[in-house]
């Protein structure tokens, strides 16, 4: 039946966070507290970081959980996640907030590697553990990844870290889920993990609408929420109104 002429169409109601690494869910906070008091519905996923194949399905688990179609947020390395899992068929559409999103056979390193961030060029930033868990140096952590925030909230990340199996970043992907849903995107200006050229070849290369936050670190997610969260309304939006 055709909806009645004048009706709205409602937006999709579900959105699933996803964090990217050495960090985890928390860092959504702010995120979650703009759109749950605008009625969605909001789940976050914590990856355990020991594998990309178990990351995957700690996001593909909250998905299953969903009660309807929602939208599939990844933030970092959860960008990466999210072009994997987001092949799941409760998926609607994708946001992509300072994040990779590599094709098919493609992985994040090798990607980064080709354009370089600021991390990449800072000697002694990344730290292995003997047993191969990646980490950043604490000591430069608020220097590199949240530089916006405040100083005890960057501290404490710092402090805080989900270290990070290093083949996590190696993993080539075998599904690249921005190719069939529609994808929207955020490029932090001043993001020294991240290449904000590498962001916005990305979402440019998944004709994936997006903007730039000027001076955003890439917490962005926690240092601009109210701009992080107007995309992912505005891509719920755009996928309800399309939906049949």
């Amino acid at each position: 039946m055709a909806a009645p002429l004048g009706a709205v169409a409602e937006p999709v109601r579900n959105i699933v966070l996803v964090h990217g690494a050495w960090v985890d869910a928390s860092g959504w906070k702010p995120i979650y507290e703009i759109l749950t008091s605008r009625g969605y519905r909001v789940s976050m996923v914590q990856e355990p970081e020991t594998s990309f194949a178990e990351d995957v399905a700690a996001a593909q688990r909250v998905l299953d959980m969903q009660d309807g179609p929602a939208i599939l947020v990844g933030h970092s390395y959860g960008g990466s996640i999210i072009t994997e899992a987001g092949v799941h068929p409760k998926v609607a559409g994708l946001v992509y907030v300072a994040a990779h999103a590599p094709d098919i056979g493609e992985d994040e390193g090798e990607l980064g590697n080709k354009t370089p961030s600021v991390l990449a060029k800072t000697e002694g930033a990344i730290k292995l553990t003997p047993d191969g868990y990646t980490y950043l140096n604490p000591e430069l952590f608020s220097k590199l990844f949240a530089p916006d925030l405040p100083k005890e909230r960057a501290a404490f990340a710092a402090r805080s870290q989900v270290l990070a199996k290093k083949e996590v970043f190696s993993t080539p992907l075998t599904a690249a889920a921005w190719k069939k849903k529609p994808s929207w995107g955020v490029v932090a200006g001043n993001d020294q993990i991240i290449n904000p050229d590498l962001e916005r070849f990305y979402y440019e290369r998944a004709k994936a609408p997006f903007i730039v936050i000027e001076g955003a670190s890439h917490s962005v997610y926690e240092s601009h929420p109210a701009r992080v969260a107007e995309v992912i309304e505005k891509a719920a939006h755009k996928v309800g109104e399309a939906a049949p």
